[in-house]
């Protein structure tokens, strides 16, 4: 009575291999394959019949047949199931996402397991390959984690500018300065603001007050290099950290800075608008006692530019 109920019982595990929402692929040791589920057939377009002892790489080229080959002779000596993350690996084979909601995404994101099949003789001679679809979970992941990046961004970011805001910029001055005490590197710090910026309000609105602090942060842009620290101050004064830089090299930087606007004109609704812009710089060559020394010293000399006519670059000295 027993050979019947062993049938049934085969049977209700076909079925449910066949109905599951995962796909499961069974081959032997020369890696030719003797179970393809409904998964795999709708995923790869190829039905169970033309998949049947075909060697499981010539139906899915795009393997690493090293790297895959390594990890079933991994589960068969050590007889221990092996898996794959989505997070290191997107996925074991490439099938295209059909998924509703995950649309967006080119490819299925997978998790997989690899597991011996042991014969009754207790030897591995097939493995059991389980593929997962964990598209909508990869997507959401990827989805929160681009949010973060993007808070992370909008915290530490003048929204007006784009620059960074005054807490990002000091904290790198912090972090600048503690580089300068233990290793000794000199930075140097440029701050500036707008000559005469009240009247521009005054006279052409904040709307056109604001393009032109947008368009002043544009050439700050254009003249910084990738390691430099540009940040807004507050209104429309604006700092520059420059790492392993002295004041001469500020110096020329501030110059360059002060010609580009004085040559600019910016035009909102209709109007042109010329100005000017101040600037001071001070540097890490004589002792500080903490960070925030290097902003007086190169706040004293904006002040110094600003009483000696505006329009002008003073160097602390």
């Amino acid at each position: 009575m027993s050979a019947p109920i062993e049938l049934t019982e085969l049977h209700w595990l076909l079925a449910i291999t066949q109905s599951i929402d995962v796909g499961v692929v069974v081959f032997d040791r020369d890696f030719r394959v003797k179970v393809w589920n409904t998964f795999m057939e709708n995923r790869s377009g190829v039905i169970p019949r033309d998949a049947q002892g075909r060697v499981f790489f010539d139906l899915f080229p795009e393997v690493d047949r090293t790297w895959f080959s390594k990890r079933v002779e991994n589960v068969v000596t050590l007889g221990t199931p092996s898996f794959t993350v989505w997070e290191q690996r997107p996925y074991l084979l490439r099938f295209d996402n059909y998924q509703p909601i995950t649309g967006q995404e080119a490819f299925m994101y997978q998790n997989t397991t690899l597991f011996p099949l042991r014969s009754t003789n207790n030897v591995v001679e097939h493995l059991c390959l389980v593929i997962y679809d964990v598209t909508n979970v990869a997507t959401n992941r990827r989805q929160l984690q681009q949010a973060n990046v993007e808070l992370q961004k909008l915290s530490s970011t003048d929204r007006l500018t784009g620059l960074y805001n005054r807490g990002h910029w000091e904290e790198a001055l912090k972090l600048e300065y503690a580089r300068h005490t233990r290793y000794g590197n000199v930075s140097s710090l440029i701050m500036f603001d707008i000559d005469h910026f009240k009247k521009i309000n005054d006279t052409y609105g904040h709307p056109t007050g604001d393009r032109v602090i947008q368009q002043v942060a544009e050439v700050v842009r254009q003249h910084v290099r990738d390691s430099d620290i540009c940040g807004r101050y507050g209104g429309e004064e604006f700092t520059i950290l420059l790492p392993d830089t002295d004041k001469a090299g500020g110096r020329t930087l501030a110059e360059r800075l002060r010609q580009s606007i004085e040559a600019m004109v910016v035009e909102h609704d209709g109007k042109l608008v010329r100005f000017t812009i101040s600037l001071g710089v001070a540097d890490l060559s004589r002792p500080a006692s903490e960070y925030k020394e290097l902003i007086e010293w190169a706040d004293q000399a904006l002040y110094a530019s600003k009483h000696g006519g505006r329009n002008l670059v003073t160097v602390h000295t």
